[in-house]
């Protein structure tokens, strides 16, 4: 579904990407993780045109991305970015809805979608009508996944979608969105700096450093099979790993 190939990205003196190939598979869950300045977040933003690549090429459906095309392949991405990025003047409903007003959804239409994604997020009823200021930190974490999600995209891109979160609310929205991923059944890339959270997320885990791909695999490829001394203390650095891990087995025995 999403595939870089070769990418190259500086900013300035700073090597982002070096020569970063990676395939995002189709209907299932990527997670990219890794230390501050890895790339992460670069690759995220060059999937939706927010920076281009110095050389490569970034292709979706076997269609290069590029300044011809970006606009269509936006409304067909969902892009929840640090901290959800919401609209502070802005009601919930408005914040959700707007992508849909600018292009002329029938109302009747657009309604009917901000129900289903409310219930499918879990959010009640009663925060419609509230600002982004007024709702907890979960809260409008749902409410920007509502927002990428309402043009019903193919893909959805999430950049550390929990990360400003505190522990007890992190973990009812990681077990939620579990669940969220396996019912919509999208194509899914994420950032993260926490390989618990990866593995209990994705399917395929990528670690980065450097601008560079270290490893890509399983969460127990990571763990039982690391690649190089640098993918050893990343693991061995983060608590709770290998409690996922084994929680995973336990759910599929």
């Amino acid at each position: 579904m999403l595939v870089y190939e070769g990418v190259t990205k500086r900013f300035g003196t700073i090597l982002a990407l070096d020569s970063v190939t990676l395939t995002c598979a189709s209907h299932r869950t990527t997670a990219l993780l890794g230390p501050s300045g890895c790339g992460k977040s670069t690759l995220l933003r060059l999937a939706v045109g927010l920076v281009w690549p110095d050389s490569g090429a970034v292709s979706i459906d076997d269609e290069h991305v590029d300044a011809r095309n970006i606009i269509e392949w936006r409304r067909r991405i969902g892009y929840v970015i640090q901290e959800g990025g919401l609209f502070p003047h802005l009601d919930v409903r408005s914040n959700v809805i707007l992508a849909a007003q600018y292009l002329h959804w029938d109302p009747a239409r657009i309604e009917q979608r901000y129900r289903e994604l409310r219930e499918l997020v879990k959010l009640p009823s009663s925060a419609s009508s509230r600002l982004p200021d007024e709702l907890s930190g979960g809260q409008r974490q749902r409410v920007s996944l509502m927002r990428a999600l309402m043009l019903d995209p193919q893909i959805l891109l999430l950049d550390e979608p929990l990360g400003a979160l505190d522990p007890m609310i992190r973990r009812d929205l990681q077990q939620d969105l579990v669940e969220l991923f396996s019912r919509l059944g999208r194509t899914v890339v994420l950032v993260t700096h926490d390989i618990a959270e990866a593995g209990l997320f994705a399917d395929s885990l990528v670690l980065l450093r450097g601008g560079r791909i270290v490893q890509q695999g399983s969460l127990a490829d990571l763990i039982e099979q690391p690649a190089a001394p640098f993918v050893r203390d990343f693991v061995e650095a983060q608590r709770g790993a290998r409690e996922i891990l084994a929680a995973r087995g336990a759910l599929q025995s």
